[in-house]
């Protein structure tokens, strides 16, 4: 994905800072999630969400002058990076009147564009534990789930929803001309590595600065701030994709030249292994009206299963399935000439795509699944956001990317949305009312974050026949983990339903529950 282009455009709060400022009270919207037993109980937990510091208010730390206007960082106050973390001060926010967001128990709304004294567009924000600190996810075997909506986001939009090996204080403690920390939304790393931001480990980005060309808000510096990243959640009302993006680094790592420009010579894999059912040749799965109806919400479930089924074990698949209506819907198939008939992701199935897209791969070159499983044994930070992109006009979600080459080519259609579809003054102008609601964030074992009151349903149309594939079976419905060679199935394993051959027996002392006509679980 591209996200360098992330950027809010309100004439002041437009930046990032070290220092901490008083003319804003910084008070973090509560926003409720819950952790999930085995059993399926569900416990609520007391979150806070906190606005990334890009949007804030950057000033003198015993004034109020801009320490960085338009596009450009004052030479004065910021000759230097040292010299302006000294100088210049993050203030608090406020977040519904500034920044469009409002939170409401579980559900947290964020708007596109917020008219009030200025102009701001977009929005970042991280699920903390505390006022002080982030909250650390691990995911290792366990499933993730919550609910959206994404009926009011146009072509050119992404609601998102991910991970990023960020640091739990903001890189407070490491850092010590970092005063803001994770209070205020320091910190920020991904897998672009990007550039525009103005502090990376407490110091201003400002050797290089370099204003672009086509905003007059962002700019890049000569350093960008990379780490692993997994995409949940990518999407708006035509398109979708969850991509892991593993980096060759543990944590934040800065980058200069071309180790942040992704190839091999770069830090981190930008492009990542996605999962895009337009893109993967069943354009009838996700949209409105379709198998998955964007135009209504529906919950998203994602499972992160290891190779022996632990919380320490080695990732080797990273599941998807949707409930809407009360019914499961499983994952669409993988419908691209050279490609097994996948629905999940697995090194097999990015080892695939490649070759069929013509890619390099450097998602095995960082690492593949393995990478990503360290960055969830170690913990990441929930970023939930809402954004247009500067960089490519979103058309890598939800159009023809790259746009020279032609669209029948496999891996370039993405999305119905028109090539000339999704310019920031565009969707800022005709979509200036758009907005993303998630709800309902859950965590807990494979299995335990969701239920149905209908049947299992697949795609609209029929997948193509599977194809054999020894290093990645294709999946049998609900999403669940791979069935043992054995006669008996594991804790959580599948054990009975239409369709399913594997065991129908439950290693002891579990017994075999049916959950609907085609899932049956051992619990």
């Amino acid at each position: 994905m591209h996200r360098s282009a992330l950027l809010a455009l309100a004439s002041l709060a437009v930046t990032y800072a070290q220092q901490v400022g008083t003319n804003t009270a910084e008070v973090h919207p509560p926003l409720t999630w819950q952790t999930c037993a085995a059993s399926g109980t569900c416990t609520n937990v007391a979150g806070k969400v906190v606005l990334d510091a890009n949007w804030r208010w950057l000033h003198t730390t015993t004034g109020y002058t801009n320490c960085y206007t338009g596009n450009t960082f004052d030479k004065t106050l910021c000759p230097d990076g040292t010299t302006c973390a000294a100088n210049c001060a993050l203030d608090g926010a406020d977040y519904t009147g500034t920044y469009g967001v409002t939170a409401s128990g579980s559900s947290l709304k964020l708007n596109f564009v917020t008219s009030g004294a200025n102009k701001n567009v977009g929005s970042r924000l991280y699920l903390m534990e505390t006022d002080t600190s982030y909250k650390l996810f691990k995911l290792l075997n366990q499933e993730f789930t919550f609910d959206v909506d994404v009926s009011n986001l146009p072509c050119g939009l992404n609601g998102a929803l991910y991970f990023s090996e960020m640091d739990a204080d903001g890189g407070m403690s490491k850092f010590p001309t970092n005063k803001a920390g994770a209070k205020y939304g320091t910190g920020y790393c991904d897998s672009q590595c990007p550039r525009d931001l103005k502090f990376i480990n407490g110091k201003a980005n400002v050797d290089g600065w370099t204003g672009d060309s086509n905003s007059a808000n962002s700019g890049k510096g000569t350093q960008g701030a990379c780490c692993n990243e997994m995409d949940i959640w990518e999407a708006n009302s035509m398109a979708t994709a969850f991509t892991p993006h593993p980096c060759a680094s543990s944590g934040l790592a800065v980058c200069t030249g071309d180790g942040c420009n992704g190839g091999t010579a770069g830090l981190c894999d930008p492009a990542g292994c996605d999962f895009n059912s337009f893109r993967m040749g069943d354009q009838s799965f996700f949209g409105i009206g379709k198998t998955v109806d964007s135009s209504k919400p529906f919950t998203v479930v994602t499972q992160f299963l290891t190779h022996d089924n632990t919380t320490t074990g080695t990732l080797s698949e990273i599941r998807r399935l949707y409930v809407q209506n009360g019914k499961v819907i499983q994952n669409s198939k993988v419908n691209i000439p050279g490609m097994d008939a996948f629905d999940s992701i697995t090194d097999e199935f990015c080892s695939q795509q490649k070759t069929a897209f013509e890619d390099t791969n450097l998602f095995a070159n960082q690492g593949g699944l393995k990478q990503m499983g360290a960055s969830f044994a170690k913990g990441v930070v929930l970023v939930l956001s809402i954004w247009d992109d500067y960089a490519a006009n979103m058309l890598w979600l939800d159009s023809q990317y790259p746009t020279n080459k032609a669209a029948a080519n496999p891996g370039v259609t993405r999305g119905a949305c028109a090539t000339g579809s999704g310019a920031p003054a565009d969707v800022e102008a005709s979509a200036s009312n758009a907005a993303v609601t998630f709800s309902n964030i859950k965590l807990g074992p494979i299995g335990s974050t969701f239920k149905s009151t209908g049947s299992t349903t697949g795609p609209a149309q029929p997948p193509p026949p599977p194809v054999s594939s020894p290093a990645a079976p294709v999946s049998t419905p609900p999403a669940t983990p791979t069935s043992p060679p054995a006669a008996t199935q594991t804790h959580f394993g599948q054990c009975g339903g239409i369709g399913f051959t594997g065991p129908t027996t439950c290693a002891a002392p579990f017994t075999c529950s049916k959950q609907n006509d085609y899932y049956s679980q051992c619990i």
